[in-house]
Formats: C-alpha cells, sequence, structure tokens
C-alpha cells in the first residue's frame, strides 16, 4: 500500500528560473540576430495594472522597432548575464540551488531562423554555460522557445501561422539536442503555449495586422506549435531517449464570482479552454469541447491527417506550470475571451495586480494532477514588486519572503496527497527585465541589480534578506519556512 509522504523527496530539485531573452543582453554579439524580445521598447508611461499584451505591434512598427537606434529596448542588454553568468551562477550555487532553469536564445543558434546551418559561436555559448551549471551542482532545465523566435521568422514567414516554421523550429531544437545530448535532460519545448494572445506576438510571432480573422490565425498558429513540438518528442525519442520533453501551461485557473450557476459554468468553460492546449499535448488529441468553440467561432483550422498521427504517437511526457495568482469570471461582466476577468475581492492588491493567492497553487496543483497523471515541474513561481536599498547597502523584503513561504507550504501539501512533483523553480532568482512590462523596477530576485529601468547603473550584486532564506529552505529540504 502507498504511504502518505510526510515531506519532500530527498532529490527534490530546488531553484530558480529566468529566460534568456530577460537576463543575457549581447543581443548583437557574435551574428545574433534580432527577435521577438528585442523590440519591446521601454515605455515609462505604463499603467502597471492594465498591460493588455506585451510588446509586439503592426508589421510596420515592428519593422520600424527593429531599425530603431534612438529608443530603449531593454530586453536586448537584460543585466549582461552573457558576460557575468560565471559570477552569477556562483551566487545561486551559494544559496544551494539544485535545478537552473533557462532558456537558449533560437536568434544566437539560427540568426535568421531559417538557415540550414547554426551558428557555432552561439553554440558555442551555450556549450560554456550549461557545462558551469553543471559544474556548480545543478541541473539544467532549458526552455527551446521563449518568446524569442527570430525576428526574420515574424516579419517574412508570419511566424509559426506559417507552416514552414515547424520545420525550421525542428531543425533548431535538433541542433540543441545532439548538441547537449548527456548534459540535458529536462527540455521544456515552448515557454506558456496557452498564454495568448496576450504575448502570441512572443510565443507565436504573429502581428497585429496579420489577418482579418486574428483568433483563426492565432489557434492555426498554435495547431503549427503543436505539430512542431510533436516533432521534437520523436526527435528526441532517437537523438537522447533519457531525455524529458515537457510542455508549459501559464497556470490561469479562474474562480466563479459568486455560486451563481451561471458563473460556474462559463469559469469552467473558460478553465478547459486553457486545459485545451495541455490536453493536446498530453492526450494526444483535440478534444471535442475545443473542436466545437471553433465551430461555434466561425475558426476554420488546416490540420492534416499527418498532424493528428503524429500529436497523437509523440504526446509530452510532463507538465511543467508557472504560478503567481487568480483572477475571478462573472457571467454577468465576462465572456470567452482568456484576458476577460475580474479582480478577486478576496485577494490583496499588487501594483501590477497579481494578487497573492497561496491556496490557488495548492487547487492547480491538484487540478492537473488529477487530470492528467504526469509528473509537473514548476516552472516559474515568484513574487514582482518594487525593493528599497537602504542607506547601509541591504535589502529588508519580507513580502517577498512571506509570498514564498505561503506557496511552499501549499506545494509541500501537494506532496503530501501524492503529487509527483518534480522541481521547483522560484522566477527570477536574480532581479532581470519584466517580461510583461519591459521594466526593472518590477524585481522578483533573491538577488539584487544595481540597474534601473534605463539601463543605468552598476550592475553590481547584493543579497537581498530573501537569499539567506530562501538558502535555509533548500538546506533544511523545505522543512524550515520560518
Amino acid at each position: 500500500m502507498k504511504k502518505v509522504p510526510q515531506g519532500f523527496p530527498e532529490n527534490f530539485l530546488w531553484g530558480g528560473a529566468v529566460a534568456a531573452c530577460q537576463i543575457e543582453g549581447a543581443y548583437d554579439v557574435d551574428g545574433r540576430g534580432l527577435s521577438t524580445s528585442d523590440i519591446h521598447r521601454y515605455d515609462n508611461h505604463l499603467d502597471r495594472a492594465h498591460i493588455a499584451k506585451e510588446g509586439g505591434g503592426t508589421r510596420a512598427e515592428i519593422l520600424a522597432a527593429a531599425a530603431d537606434t534612438e529608443s530603449y529596448y531593454p530586453k536586448r542588454y537584460g543585466i549582461d548575464f552573457y558576460h557575468t553568468y560565471k559570477e552569477d551562477l556562483a551566487l545561486l550555487k551559494e544559496m544551494g540551488f539544485r535545478c537552473f532553469r533557462t532558456s537558449i536564445s533560437w536568434s544566437r543558434i539560427f540568426p535568421r531562423g531559417d538557415e540550414a546551418e547554426p551558428s557555432e559561436k552561439g553554440l558555442q555559448f551555450y556549450d560554456r554555460l550549461i557545462d558551469q551549471i553543471i559544474q556548480d551542482g545543478m541541473e539544467p532545465i532549458i526552455t527551446i522557445s521563449h518568446y524569442d523566435i527570430p525576428l526574420t521568422l515574424v516579419t517574412e514567414y508570419g511566424g509559426f501561422a506559417n507552416r514552414k516554421v515547424i520545420d525550421f523550429f525542428a531543425r533548431y531544437a535538433g541542433v540543441l539536442l545532439e548538441r547537449f545530448k548527456g548534459k540535458v535532460k529536462y527540455w521544456i519545448v515552448c515557454n506558456q503555449v496557452n498564454l495568448v494572445p496576450t504575448v502570441q506576438f512572443g510565443s507565436l510571432g504573429i502581428y497585429d495586422d496579420q489577418a482579418e480573422n486574428m483568433e483563426e490565425l492565432m489557434y492555426q498558429a498554435v495547431h503549427h506549435q503543436f505539430v512542431a513540438g510533436a516533432k521534437v518528442v520523436e526527435l528526441a525519442k532517437t537523438i537522447d531517449p533519457q531525455t524529458k520533453m515537457g510542455t508549459m501551461l501559464a497556470d490561469c485557473t479562474s474562480y466563479p464570482a459568486t455560486c451563481r450557476p451561471e458563473d460556474v459554468v462559463l469559469t469552467m468553460k473558460r478553465n478547459r479552454m486553457q486545459y485545451f492546449f495541455s490536453d493536446v499535448q498530453l492526450r494526444g488529441e483535440y478534444p471535442v469541447y475545443a473542436l466545437r468553440y471553433f465551430e461555434e467561432k466561425g475558426i476554420h483550422l488546416q490540420i492534416e491527417e499527418k498532424d493528428e498521427e503524429l500529436i497523437k504517437a509523440n504526446p509530452m511526457q510532463f507538465l511543467a506550470l508557472s504560478y503567481y495568482s487568480t483572477k475571478i469570471i462573472d457571467a454577468s461582466k465576462n465572456g470567452m475571451d482568456p484576458r476577460d476577468s475580474e479582480q478577486n475581492p478576496c485577494l490583496k492588491p499588487t501594483p501590477w495586480e497579481w494578487r497573492m493567492d497561496p491556496l490557488g497553487f495548492y487547487n492547480m496543483l491538484s487540478q492537473y494532477w488529477d487530470r492528467y497523471q504526469v509528473p509537473l515541474l514548476i516552472a516559474e513561481n515568484g513574487f514582482g514588486a518594487l525593493d528599497q536599498v537602504e542607506a547601509d547597502g541591504s535589502i529588508h523584503d519580507p513580502y517577498r519572503i512571506d509570498y514564498y513561504r505561503q506557496h511552499i507550504a501549499q506545494l509541500k501539501e501537494a506532496v503530501k496527497d501524492g503529487i509527483e512533483i518534480i522541481a521547483y523553480c522560484a522566477w527570477g532568482p536574480i532581479d532581470i527585465i519584466s517580461s510583461s512590462s519591459a521594466e526593472m523596477s518590477k524585481r522578483y530576485g533573491f538577488i539584487y541589480v544595481d540597474q534601473d529601468d534605463l539601463g543605468q547603473g552598476t550592475r553590481k550584486r547584493s543579497r537581498k534578506d530573501s537569499f539567506y532564506w530562501y538558502q535555509k529552505v533548500i538546506a533544511t529540504n523545505g522543512e524550515d519556512l520560518s
């Protein structure tokens, strides 16, 4: 008979996660091409609480941004991790990290995206980086595509809406699988595949004026991403059967605003259309509820029979999840658009309106485990805040410690339920550029970086109070959260 686990397994992977497009910088080094992240301009008039989308624009706006030499594009510079990765990884090692999630910049390997051969200099950088991660005692968890599509694939091909991009992506992924065979066990194929249309530009490479029916185009691009992912799983089986390939969702599990049946049913339908993305990639076929949604919305997808066979034969092996906060659904106000939600009045506001909900973390882990019974990996969880550096250089961040304390406590509850969780990756363990707002002042890290929203500062790294707290959590394998 199975026993109830009392704590985290001995081999549990504690660590953190970043993305190449938010941390590396060096956008013009060694032949790297521009990517979708490189045209996200900093806006000092940003309404933090109401960010409708991340980057992008019309095709003309994208081309103009690519040629713009006057404005500041923070993700082009990151925190210069490209040159400081050894020192930064040493700090993570000091905390006791057992894993480190990062991504490969696609345009560092294939600057245009459509080349026949990869950039050797780009690959050599990741040779050094991954070797250092391993040398520092961490398991590398690598994302193949994290909002970093070569810009040429957008402006000349239309991103994943163009079927040709499937093969470009498979070529790119195949190069990575061959190059890092035996070094990388856990691969996340695409970051947060469900977070569309909010980040359809970074995730799918779709621009705003690409089609009249943008929702149809979006789901067509998603389908091509499904096919590309299945091709990568198929490749991995041949290249390195020891690897584990996963898909990733941004958790968007919502609550009904009230117990009114209308709120409950609409919330169920909204949540189900988030599960759609993992249903296809983990169960291997399109669910009928999604086909009905497409039919009723007049969405006509070009799905070939061989696509369905490929997806069925090559499901993902684990589900990676990002979790930050929750929202509610009110049938009298909201519809099926995934961006159309309300704030939960029972939760406290934050500057970016990502309201803390630790019980929501436990709820979503339980829902996904019950639905799929596949290993889960916490790819992101964290708290963005405005940190203050004291006169003596110290950074006191009890709000961040409180966030992590409550969420890790709920993570332990999930483990005690028998949910198989591979790793816990705190988002942005070192301050990086915000994905949603392109700010530096939205800080997640245990490590402070002296850099402002305009890229000014010494870039000196400093340990926050939370650095020592998370160090203790890891050392006690999640037992001491005090």
